[in-house]
């Protein structure tokens, strides 16, 4: 009996001892077991972030990279005098030229404007037309003015003002009209009034405006190249955006054919400012000849309105052009403006 007893007691502590032994195998397991899990978990997290940040390095770079070729590269000014200019240019008046043969010799120009692609023009010039029934001029003086302009390197627009009805004529009131719709565009640097019927012959003749009023037609075929008459300031001038301002645009009151241009020269010389002209030799236009219009027939009471404008220059001009706004039509290669302008006041 005491022999088993003792047997029994051997045995059941071996059981306690075998148990221990088996907890504490099994925690140095897990312990081991633990211990490989845990050691990759942290550079395997530091290399994810170093990869992520490359990554991200990579990204702003090609951004970066993307945005240069899609930025375009600022572009520098215009030479003073462009390259492009040819000089004297033999002029052509085919009978068998169309509106559409013009708008594909000049597919840059967008709704009567352009700029250079190249360089950044050193003004903006708006060319005003005062036109009623001159259509075959308009093409005639289109195809030579747009590469012309383009051959001096501007930024321009070409606004035709048509005025509408069959009342008499009235240039300057039309002139005025252009300068004001213009500016609705754009703020221009520079005007130049244009007859439609005159064409300049030498791109030498810069079409942009000086510190003082321009007169660019010193001569033309119609009068042998030569100034028509001491003062002359009429056909082809440019003022700009402030000149014209000053001298409060043109007057409103000539109907009919004559005395404006003297008027605005009167104008110009009341404010202390002095017309400037380019040599003769450039400033050279081709007159296309016509029957004058109907409507348009001389006025004969010029003289006297010459005779006034020191005292009405003040409240006869920009400030007081009434007219009312028809259409715009932004043509492929000008912009044309039709108004009604009212009726002559007696």
């Amino acid at each position: 009996m005491g022999y088993c007893s003792s047997i029994r007691k051997i045995s059941r502590k071996s059981k306690y001892v075998i148990l221990l032994i088996l907890v504490l195998s099994l925690l140095a397991w897990i312990a081991i077991f633990s211990r490989d899990m845990v050691k990759p978990i942290y550079p395997t997290t530091q290399q994810t972030h170093v990869k992520e940040e490359s990554q991200r390095k990579e990204v702003d770079l090609q951004i970066e990279a993307a945005n240069e070729i899609n930025t375009p590269p600022q572009k520098t000014k215009c030479p003073q005098v462009s390259p492009l200019l040819l000089g004297a240019v033999k002029l052509s008046f085919e009978s068998s030229l169309k509106l559409k043969d013009v708008e594909k010799d000049n597919e840059e120009v967008n709704e009567g404007e352009y700029k250079p692609s190249d360089c950044t023009a050193r003004q903006s010039v708006a060319i005003l037309i005062p036109h009623r029934n001159r259509e075959r001029h308009l093409l005639y003086l289109l195809h030579h003015l747009h590469p012309f302009l383009q051959r001096q390197q501007l930024h321009y627009a070409i606004y035709v003002i048509q005025q509408a009805g069959d009342v008499t004529f009235n240039r300057a009131k039309l002139l005025n009209i252009g300068y004001l719709e213009a500016l609705k565009d754009y703020n221009w640097d520079c005007f130049i009034f244009h007859d439609v019927d005159l064409v300049p012959e030498n791109d030498h003749n810069l079409y942009v405006c000086d510190t003082q009023p321009k007169h660019l037609v010193v001569g033309r075929n119609a009068t042998g190249y030569r100034l028509r008459y001491k003062g002359y300031f009429g056909g082809v001038t440019a003022l700009s955006r402030d000149q014209f301002f000053k001298v409060n645009g043109f007057s409103n009151a000539y109907w009919g054919w004559g005395g404006e241009d003297d008027d605005l020269r009167i104008r110009v010389e009341l404010q202390k400012m002095k017309i400037v002209r380019p040599p003769k030799n450039v400033a050279r236009y081709t007159m296309v000849f016509h029957k004058r219009d109907s409507g348009n027939e001389v006025n004969r009471d010029r003289m006297r309105l010459l005779g006034r404008t020191p005292q009405s220059w003040r409240k006869d001009g920009l400030n007081s052009c009434s007219y009312k706004t028809l259409s715009v039509e932004r043509m492929p290669l000008y912009v044309n403006v039709t108004v009604d302008i009212g009726k002559r006041l007696s």
